[in-house]
């Protein structure tokens, strides 16, 4: 069958009240009556199920139910009328009958069942049913259990879906899931599934209605009109898309047409912002063939217009008034607001000015759509000016409205307009904090926050510092802004009391300035607490330790630690990691271990992850070996949760701690975890390995930092160093090369490792070499290169270099070190120089460099060497004395 091509020229329909192009069409498929129905939809279907419910014949009544709507709108309701007199001529007929099967029992209506006549017809047993169902739901299925005895339910429709409904009502759906079955197996009829259908829909229980339909199809039961009415009327209000589509295609598998459901799918899919498939059910609903109503047309208007396809929606409304429609202000309010969504206001303002010439009356929704328009095209003059419209007509905004002029004032400035617009908000039932986030939000969103506080008065100003809610969201965006001032002169006018919530709020304020990085701004929250409550609070005490740590003020943060501790409150975890990283980041590490002490004697502290970090960085800087084996062994009982960091930092502190056995074992359990190593780590099991002489597993972990790309310059260092002390000069060539050949310079730390290498093993050609090359790079040689070349030539007992290399170290600006002088005492004993060895332990305590038991023990044993055993035993005696 072809389309039927509706092409309206314009000046037909007074062009002029639209802004439309010309000659635009909207195609439907032919043939189609339009017939014009009531928007609402569930009336018609609700009254066809009630109608089916109430038939006496079981047989199927589809066909009428199909052309319900057209038959209401046609006069059938005269045909409705006809059948309840029927109804109550029968009633009145047998009504001595009925009178002597019933009477009251404890004010509910019961059987005699002894006063029932047998004979009585299928009708009569119904009515009886019928009048217990209205009465008492216990008698009316004591009843219908009475009938199934006397075989009364045999192909009873009636009855079935009368009592359905009792069961509905008591939610007994397992019973009447059973009922529907039996019947089911004797005639299918659609009339109870509507009845089921209807009650769980209108309990709003889209599962149960699901469920009641799937048993339908799968019992071979055809649904009807009211059937799919009822489902996508219930699916359209909860947005249930998939069970709306399930139920749609069924429809029109089965060759339903029902007008509503096209609606619904249209609604769901629009309101789900699923365009695409909203325009697919247009399409359908023209290829089906359906009588299109009103709500069909204002849905599919709705479709184009919220997508801001306004030629399509432009096409609609001008199809549906050739239709027979007369204009109707949802139509155009829809249109409106269509246009509002792509900013097309002028032809907004046109359409809206010619509403009279229409025979239309410009409502509530019309000013609220032109309000919303104007304010997304950024026109405040033009918002407002219906704003005031909407209020002198006695209408009242919605929130949306409010919404968008507080965004158009904090945009320009209109600070007086904010304030008339939070009265309105008030007056409409708008809540006080919801008031107060919106305006933060729109005053942010223009960078203008510092305004706020003007806007806020009068009664929302004492309502802010009564409301505790209200005044923290206000004093937590003056933080968050930097607006300190601001948030002190709040703080100080406050009228609510509630000391727990107080210190709470001050603690997140404290904590909100940290984290933005306004440390300052901590320190003045924090004096103004102390100003109003000099009382001690843990958190917000460690936090100000934490605060004055960060700023450098390790004095101040050490006095509120005196002071927390005096006071008698006892740290929490938290309290004792910050106390501890002050310490470490001052240097003072023996009050770190001291706070730590601290911490063990409270039994109740259990250490978290991060704070077990800590102290092992902490025993690792301190040196405390048996410590770090402790806190090891500790740690692996705790139960905590190992990562990736915490692998790293166990191996990196106690590498030097435990068993090589543990390490490595904590090292592959770390690999098999899948967890990468650092370079650190990998740096650190290189040197531990090297100094353990394991070349097997250097070379094994070497190769697995390559692969993993996490080798650099120390690495290479390491692994040369450790060739070097071993004497390996062949895998230490091999190394250097390596080292190039990766892209990275021959490092000083490497040169050095070659240095010492060649020169103990008194390989002095090969020393002599790499200074040579040493010099050519572009590598500076360090006071550790100088103390090599000392020690090398002094062994040699060349005193003459070592007299060139001290006096190369002087003028570097270097200057000799412990180390240094040590060495040298060592090189003047064995070149026999006993009185130079002496004079330079004078020299270091002349220029503050204090001897240590290395100086001492190199002087005895140059004395010894020189035959000065008198002076040998006098130092050997001087230093026992000292302790040393």
């Amino acid at each position: 069958m072809s389309s039927l091509r509706l092409s309206f020229p314009l000046d037909a329909f007074d062009s002029k009240r639209f802004h439309f192009s010309a000659n635009r069409t909207f195609i439907i498929s032919s043939p189609i009556s339009v017939s014009k129905v009531r928007v609402a939809r569930l009336d018609t279907e609700a009254n066809e199920a009630e109608n089916a419910i109430n038939s006496r014949s079981p047989i199927d009544n589809d066909s009428s139910l199909s052309g319900g709507r057209s038959s209401k709108l046609n006069g059938g309701n005269r045909g409705v009328k006809k059948d309840v007199a029927r109804k109550f001529s029968f009633r009145r007929e047998e009504s001595n009958d009925l009178d002597e099967g019933l009477f009251v029992n404890n004010g509910e209506m019961d059987v005699n069942y002894s006063a029932i006549k047998p004979g009585l017809s299928l009708d009569h047993y119904n009515a009886i049913l019928k009048r217990l169902e209205s009465c008492s739901d216990t008698n009316a299925l004591k009843f219908f259990d009475w009938m199934r005895c006397k075989g009364k339910l045999e192909g009873n429709v009636g009855a079935y879906s009368l009592i359905l409904r009792v069961l509905a009502r008591r939610e007994e759906w397992d019973r009447a899931e059973d009922l529907i079955k039996e019947l089911c197996g004797l005639q299918k009829s659609f009339q109870v599934f509507n009845t089921v259908i209807y009650a769980s829909s209108k309990k709003g229980n889209v599962k149960l209605t699901s469920k009641w339909f799937q048993m339908m199809l799968e019992l071979g039961v055809r649904p009807n009109v009211a059937t799919i009415g009822m489902l996508m009327g219930l699916y359209q209000k909860n947005w249930s898309v998939d069970e709306a589509e399930l139920a749609f295609s069924h429809m029109r598998k089965l060759g339903i047409v029902c007008e509503s459901a096209y609606s619904a799918m249209i609604t769901i899919y629009t309101r789900l912002r699923l365009y695409g498939k909203a325009e697919e059910v247009i399409d359908l609903m023209k290829g089906d063939r359906v009588r299109l109503n009103l709500e069909n047309w204002l849905v599919m208007l709705n479709a184009y217009s919220q997508q801001g396809k306004m030629e399509e929606a432009e096409s609609v409304l001008i199809s549906m008034e050739a239709s027979g429609f007369a204009p109707n202000i949802i139509a155009y309010n829809t249109l409106i607001t269509g246009y509002g969504k792509v900013s097309k206001m002028e032809a907004a303002q046109s359409l809206f000015h010619r509403f009279y010439d229409l025979g239309l009356k410009p409502d509530e929704t019309t000013f609220r759509s032109m309000i919303e328009g104007w304010g997304r095209a950024g026109d405040y003059e033009k918002a407002k000016c219906y704003y005031k419209e909407l209020k002198r007509l006695g209408y009242k905004p919605n929130s949306s409205n409010l919404f968008t002029l507080i965004n158009l004032q904090a945009k320009y400035g209109d600070n007086e307009g904010a304030v008339k617009t939070i009265e309105d908000m008030l007056k409409v039932g708008c809540q006080y904090s919801s008031i107060l986030g919106i305006i933060l939000q729109a005053y942010e969103k223009v960078g203008k926050i510092d305004a706020v506080p003007y806007v806020l008065k009068d009664s929302f100003h004492n309502h802010i510092r009564l409301n505790q809610t209200s005044f923290s969201i206000l004093v937590m965006a003056y933080i968050k802004h930097g607006m300190i001032d601001e948030c002190l002169v709040l703080l100080r006018e406050k009228k609510w009391r509630d000391s727990a919530f107080e210190s709470h709020l001050y603690h997140l304020l404290i904590c909100s300035c940290k984290e933005f990085g306004r440390l300052n701004d901590a320190v003045k929250i924090y004096n103004h607490k102390m100003e109003s409550d000099d009382e001690i609070n843990l958190h917000i005490t460690s936090t100000m330790i934490d605060v004055y740590t960060a700023m450098g003020e390790f004095g101040e943060g050490e006095k509120l630690y005196t002071k927390l501790k005096s006071s008698g409150v006892a740290l929490d975890r938290i309290g004792f990691s910050i106390v501890v990283r002050m310490y470490m980041k001052t240097g003072s590490l023996e009050k770190a271990c001291s706070v730590l002490e601290v911490m063990e004697e409270q039994k109740d502290i259990v250490p978290d992850v991060f704070m077990f970090r800590d102290m092992l960085r902490l025993y690792q800087k301190c040196g405390l070996h048996d410590k770090l084996q402790q806190l090891y062994y500790r740690i692996r009982k705790s139960g905590i949760h190992w990562d990736q960091e915490m692998y790293n930092c166990v191996i990196n502190c106690c590498a030097r701690a435990l068993p090589l056995d543990e390490l490595s074992r904590t090292f592959e359990e770390m690999i098999r975890c899948g967890f990468t190593p650092n370079t650190v780590t990998f740096n650190v099991l290189l040197d531990v390995y090297g100094k353990a002489k394991l070349f097997k597993k250097v070379n094994e972990l070497f190769l697995l930092a390559r692969r993993h790309g996490v080798v650099d310059v120390i690495s290479y260092n390491t692994i040369i160093a450790a060739y070097g002390q071993n004497r390996d000069f062949t895998n230490m060539s091999t190394a250097i090369r390596n080292m190039q050949f990766d892209g990275f310079s021959v490092s000083l730390e490497a040169y050095n490792s070659m240095l010492d290498a060649y020169g103990k093993d008194k390989q002095m050609e090969k020393f002599r070499s790499i200074l040579k090359r040493m010099k050519k790079s572009t590598c500076e040689t360090d006071r550790y290169t100088y103390n090599i070349m000392i020690n090398i030539y002094g062994e040699q007992g060349w005193i003459d270099e070592v007299t060139e290399v001290l006096r190369e170290l002087k003028e570097s600006g270097l200057g000799p070190d412990l180390c240094s002088y040590n060495t040298l005492i060592k090189a003047y004993g064995i070149g026999g120089m006993v009185e130079e060895a002496v004079g330079l332990v004078k020299e270091m305590r002349l220029i503050g460099i204090t001897p240590d038991k290395v100086t001492y023990t190199n002087l005895v044993t140059a004395l010894r060497r020189n035959d000065e055993f008198l002076e040998a035993i006098k130092w050997s005696l001087w230093m026992k004395q000292m302790g040393i």
